[in-house]
């Protein structure tokens, strides 16, 4: 009988031990990089995007710092933002002024399920640039062929590090960089890019603004689980 009883508390204890969920086995790790701006290499997964497409004259670059005395060498994107349009341009643009780095199209997706938050290491000049990620549609139809996109700001202080950590929560639904009044949840299981862009007439209270030169340095993109 004591035999018996000790198979059976053997198969209870190897059952309970099967069916025990261990959130920590389940939990991604705390941050998981998604991009470095080390190398040249790092930045020829980017592209330049300005509204020199659309007959404006704004104009950007992208580059590796020069490094000094071991010191890391981070991504330079800067440029200058011009509110004129060119002569005799055929695109009818409404509004230029706006320069932006999109990453290239990535062989998949990013899956950052689990993960609450963006956090993105900078060195500004004063100026608010644009957080965006790009999400596969949930309804990925022929009647909705393009990707979700999803913004958010981000304040540069002038000339020193910070690192701006964004909840996914605060990123809003745009359509053409304009906020879309919709109920959306954002597909963070397929990431299928991301951009960072500034425009001379958007921000917040107190950054820097208008036309002329700018610059910010960025060290890496992480996505982070805080909770």
């Amino acid at each position: 009988m004591s035999r018996f009883r000790s198979l059976l508390q053997a198969s209870v204890n190897a059952t309970k031990k099967a069916f025990t969920w261990n959130t920590e086995e389940w939990l991604p790790p705390a941050e998981k990089h998604i991009f470095k701006f080390s190398s040249k290499e790092d930045l020829r997964k980017w592209h330049l995007y300005s509204d020199s497409e659309y007959g404006g004259l704004s104009s950007a670059s992208l580059e590796i710092a020069d490094g000094r005395n071991g010191s890391n060498c981070p991504g330079i994107f800067s440029g200058n933002l011009s509110l004129d349009v060119s002569e005799g341009s055929k695109w009818k643009i409404t509004r230029s002024g706006f320069c932006g780095m999109r990453s290239k199209q990535f062989d998949g997706f990013i899956d950052l399920d689990g993960y609450d938050a963006v956090a993105l290491r900078l060195k500004g000049d004063g100026r608010c640039y644009i957080s965006t990620i790009y999400t596969e549609n949930w309804v990925n139809s022929p009647g909705q062929p393009e990707d979700n996109s999803w913004q958010a700001f981000v304040i540069t202080p002038k000339d020193d590090w910070y690192t701006a950590k964004i909840p996914f929560a605060r990123y809003l639904p745009t359509w053409r960089g304009n906020v879309i009044d919709a109920q959306m949840e954002m597909n963070l299981g397929r990431v299928l890019g991301m951009s960072i862009s500034v425009n001379a007439e958007a921000g917040v209270d107190g950054s820097k603004s208008g036309a002329g030169d700018f610059r910010v340095e960025i060290d890496w993109i992480k996505a982070l689980r805080t909770d």
